[in-house]
C-alpha cells in the first residue's frame, strides 16, 4: 500500500502536466480580423472609367473589387488609422471620384454586400459592427439587392417589399418558392456566409526610357543601347510567363519630334536577341531628322506564352515541321521590306472567284497550324472531282478569249477537259454574273480555266492558270 501511494503521488504531476498542455493544444483559434467594405456606387455608368478608378483606388488598399457597371468595392478596416478614420477616408475616396469628373456616393458595412445595397439605396451610412447590420438594412426596399425583376414581382405580390421582411420568411420556404440563389445572396448580405471577392489587378505594362551620354546618330550605337532595354524586357516576360506581339521603340530628339520604330510579330515572343534583329533591320529603313538623345521601350498588351518543344524530326524528315521558322520568316520580311508588302490570304463567303477571298494582316500561329494540318490532309486525301478544282494562279482580271466557230482559241483551239461549272450570283451589289466555268488544255498541255458568259455574245475568257 505504502508503495502504491508512492507511485500515484510520483504520477500526480504527469498527469497535471498532460492536463496543462492538452489545455494549451485545445485553446479557441483567433478569429479572423473583422472585415469592413467601402462601397462607391457611382450615380452615372462610367464604362471604362471604373477600372482606372480602381487603379487609383489602390493607394487607399489592396483590397479592391470591381462591381461592374457603376460599383467599386474596397476592404479598408486596416487602412482607416492611415487616413484619419472613417471621415478622413470618405473625404479622400469621394475627392478621389471628382478628379475623374464622377459623383459617387459612399457607404460601410462589415460585409460587401451589404455596403453596395446601403449605397445603392441613397444611404450613406457607416456600419461598423455586425450587431446593427441587420437594423440598417431591413428597412431598405428589395430593389437595392438587384434581384431578377420576376423574382421581386412574386415577393411584391406575397405583400414582402423590404429586405426586413425577406429576412424574417421561413428558410426553407423561401428557398423553395423564391430560389436559393436568392437566400444565398441573403447570407451573404448578413454575413452568415463569407463573401470572396475577386480582387482588382491591373494589366501590367513594360516601358522603360534610358538616356544616352550624349546626342548620337550612329544606328549601331543606338543599337547597343536598345539591347540593354530588350534584356530587361525579356528578364519581365520570362517572369511572367509572357510574350508580346508589339514592341515599339521611341527615339526622342532634343528639338524635332519623336521618331517611332514599331515592331508587329506574328507570333507572340520574348527573346531579346530576336528582338534586336528585327530591330536592326528596321533601323537600317528608318531616317533620323535629328540626332538622338534618349530611348524608350515600350510593349504591347501581355500574351500568354507557352515555350515550342523540339520537334522529334528535323524539317524534311519523316514528315518534320517547321516549327517556329514560319512566323521568324515572316517577321524578318516585315522588318525588312514593310508591313505592307507582306499579307495573308483571308477565304470571303463568295462564290465568284475574283470576290471570294481577301489580303489581310498575317495570320496568328494557331490558323496557320490549322492551314497546315488542312493542306497536309488534302494533299493525302483523295483529289477532289476535276470540275471542282481551282488554279493556283487567278488573274486579276479575265482576258477575253478569240473564238473559232463558238469554240474558244489560244494559240490554237482548246480542248475542254471537264463539264460545265455555273457560277450565276451577285445579283444583291450590282456585280451580278452568270458564267460556266471549264478546265481546258491548249496545244501545249497547259491547263486553264477558262468560262463563257451565259449572257449575250457568250464570249470566253481565261480566268486562271493551273501549275
Amino acid at each position: 500500500m505504502r508503495g502504491l501511494a508512492a507511485a500515484s503521488a510520483t504520477q500526480a504531476p504527469a498527469r497535471e502536466r498532460a492536463t496543462t498542455l492538452t489545455r494549451v493544444l485545445t485553446l479557441p483559434a483567433a478569429e479572423p480580423v473583422a472585415e469592413l467594405w467601402a462601397a462607391l456606387h457611382l450615380r452615372q455608368l462610367c464604362g471604362t472609367k471604373l477600372a482606372r478608378l480602381a487603379r487609383r483606388a489602390q493607394r487607399f488598399t489592396p483590397r479592391v473589387s470591381l462591381e461592374p457597371p457603376d460599383g467599386l468595392l474596397l476592404e479598408v478596416r486596416g487602412s482607416l488609422h492611415l487616413f484619419g478614420g472613417m471621415t478622413g477616408l470618405r473625404a479622400a475616396l469621394l475627392e478621389m471620384c471628382g478628379e475623374f469628373g464622377l459623383a459617387a456616393l459612399l457607404a460601410s458595412a462589415p460585409t460587401p454586400l451589404a455596403a453596395l445595397v446601403l449605397a445603392r439605396a441613397g444611404k450613406a451610412t457607416h456600419v461598423m459592427e455586425r450587431a446593427e447590420l441587420i437594423g440598417k438594412l431591413a428597412e431598405l426596399a428589395l430593389g437595392a439587392l438587384r434581384w431578377p425583376p420576376e423574382v421581386l414581382e412574386r415577393l411584391k405580390s406575397s405583400g414582402v417589399r423590404t429586405i426586413g421582411a425577406a429576412l424574417r420568411l421561413p428558410r426553407a420556404g423561401f428557398a423553395r418558392r423564391f430560389g436559393t440563389a436568392q437566400l444565398a445572396s441573403l447570407d451573404r448580405l448578413t454575413g452568415r456566409t463569407r463573401e470572396l471577392r475577386i480582387a482588382f489587378r491591373p494589366r501590367e505594362a513594360f516601358r522603360r526610357r534610358h538616356e544616352l551620354s550624349c546626342e548620337v546618330e550612329s544606328h549601331a550605337y543606338l543599337l547597343a543601347a536598345l539591347m540593354r532595354l530588350l534584356e530587361e524586357l525579356e528578364d519581365f516576360l520570362k517572369v511572367r510567363q509572357c510574350g508580346v506581339m508589339t514592341v515599339e521603340c521611341r527615339l526622342l530628339h532634343r528639338q524635332a519630334g519623336m521618331t517611332p520604330c514599331v515592331l508587329r510579330l506574328a507570333a507572340a515572343g520574348a527573346d531579346a536577341r530576336h528582338l534586336g534583329g528585327l530591330f536592326a533591320e528596321e533601323f537600317q529603313r528608318l531616317a533620323l531628322p535629328q540626332a538622338v538623345r534618349a530611348l524608350e521601350l515600350r510593349a504591347g498588351t501581355l500574351l500568354p506564352l507557352t515555350p515550342a518543344a523540339p520537334m522529334l524530326w528535323q524539317p524534311g524528315e519523316h514528315g518534320g515541321g517547321a516549327g517556329s521558322e514560319a512566323h521568324a520568316l515572316i517577321e524578318r520580311l516585315q522588318a525588312r521590306l514593310g508591313e505592307a508588302v507582306v499579307h495573308g490570304l483571308a477565304l470571303l463567303d463568295d462564290h465568284r472567284p475574283e470576290s471570294c477571298w481577301a489580303m489581310t494582316a498575317p495570320p496568328p500561329p494557331a490558323a496557320r497550324a490549322v492551314c497546315t494540318v488542312r493542306a497536309v490532309r488534302a494533299v493525302r486525301g483523295s483529289a477532289p472531282p476535276l470540275s471542282l478544282r481551282r488554279p493556283l494562279w487567278l488573274l486579276p482580271v479575265p482576258q477575253p478569249l478569240a473564238m473559232r466557230a463558238g469554240l474558244p482559241w489560244r494559240r490554237g483551239l482548246l480542248q475542254l477537259l471537264s463539264e460545265p461549272e455555273r457560277i450565276e450570283t451577285g445579283w444583291w451589289d450590282g456585280e451580278d454574273v452568270a458564267r460556266d466555268y471549264y478546265i481546258a488544255s491548249d496545244i501545249h498541255g497547259v491547263r486553264l480555266w477558262i468560262f463563257r458568259e451565259r449572257t449575250a455574245a457568250h464570249g470566253w475568257f481565261l480566268h486562271g492558270i493551273f501549275g
